[in-house]
């Protein structure tokens, strides 16, 4: 998949976050429950991005805290 491939988001309806401070990881879900993936990619920014059918599920934001000025 390269950069220029545009995604579509899986659920916009049902979003929900997770947040594991112990290993400063945030979990972005699209739907109502985990699902799972066909196809999983990180990107040059070490965040992943999991796809079902053309659509992307979740979004997997590794040392948040960090990226977003914060310390845990």
């Amino acid at each position: 998949m390269s950069s220029k491939d545009k995604l579509l988001i899986g659920d916009i309806n049902n979003i929900w976050f997770e947040y594991d401070r112990q290993n400063d990881i945030l979990y972005i879900n699209f739907g109502c429950d985990v699902e799972d993936a066909d196809e999983s990619f990180l990107t040059e920014n070490d965040i992943a991005i999991r796809i079902k059918n053309g659509r992307v599920v979740s979004i997997t934001v590794f040392d948040f805290s960090k990226r977003v000025g914060l310390e845990v």
